[in-house]
């Protein structure tokens, strides 16, 4: 998300009566991966007056890279862990309470993944990069790839654990990449490995034990980013893709639906860049 976009939604947002916003990405694909850029829109997001809540997206460290061209997505992935999630609380005066997976001493780099709950429903971040998940085709062991895949099924588990425990009525997941749909043409896809299916089986496995409902919200795709938004349900398993700007939802665990893509009121909302 460019600074102008931003800093529109956060006007837009502190104007409404919004429970929450969550940022999906921090900038735009265009935008150099600098210090000094992430310190600037840090320094955006400490001027929200509504709780906002950030979810790292590949352009904020997957798609990195060096002046030589090769990717720094691992030392942009550590610097923004530092900058941007060293508080339990979101950004803002009060302060939504965030539950942050690194409180799991095995897991205690991936800051990033946070839940809260609000309105009998858990919300949660999951750090899932739209660029095939940031899998490396060339790079032999992907540890990153692999470490970030045992952490993300670790916190999916814990938040399905902590949802049923309480009984919670739908559990709403903010991520960059979307694992649900299977890949365009997967028959001639052999020699690309699919960076979201153990993700996207984890989590359709959760949905069928799940009383509730379960919504993905995720960035939409090159040539889709322009689409009405509409929640798309597989039984009690949706999707939600973000365009461009704002998009507001909301969250009433009184109403069948549960969920719904509001034009004026709502109770959450959501940016991308």
């Amino acid at each position: 998300m460019t600074e102008p976009a931003l800093r529109e939604a956060i006007d837009q947002a502190d104007a409404d009566n919004l429970a929450f916003v969550v940022a999906n990405g921090i900038k735009a694909a265009g935008e150099p991966c600098s210090d000094r850029l992430y310190n600037d829109r840090k320094a955006l997001l400490q001027t929200a007056k509504k709780n906002l809540i950030v979810s790292l997206a590949a352009n904020d460290w997957a798609k990195c890279a060096g002046e030589n061209g090769k990717s720094s997505a691992i030392g942009r992935l550590n610097r923004v862990r530092e900058l941007f999630f060293t508080e339990e609380f979101s950004f803002d005066g009060a302060g939504i309470p965030l539950v942050r997976q690194s409180a799991t001493a095995k897991f205690r780099s991936y800051v990033e993944n946070a839940r809260w709950e609000m309105g009998n429903i858990m919300f949660a971040t999951l750090n899932l990069p739209g660029n095939n998940n940031h899998y490396v085709f060339d790079a032999g062991r992907n540890s990153e790839f692999e470490d970030r895949l045992i952490a993300n099924r670790d916190w999916l588990h814990r938040v399905y654990i902590y949802a049923m425990r309480k009984k919670l009525a739908g559990i709403v997941l903010f991520c960059d990449g979307n694992p649900l749909p299977l890949p365009a043409n997967s028959e001639d896809n052999s020699a690309r490995r699919d960076g979201f299916v153990e993700t996207r089986r984890y989590i359709t496995n959760l949905a069928a034990k799940f009383p509730g409902k379960i919504l993905v919200i995720h960035n939409a795709e090159d040539g889709h980013a322009n689409a009405p938004p509409a929640i798309v349900w597989r039984r009690n398993l949706g999707e939600l893709a973000l365009g461009p700007g704002s998009l507001k939802l909301t969250a009433d665990s009184s109403s069948r639906a549960l969920f719904t893509v509001a034009n004026e009121t709502a109770q959450a909302a959501n940016h991308r860049p």
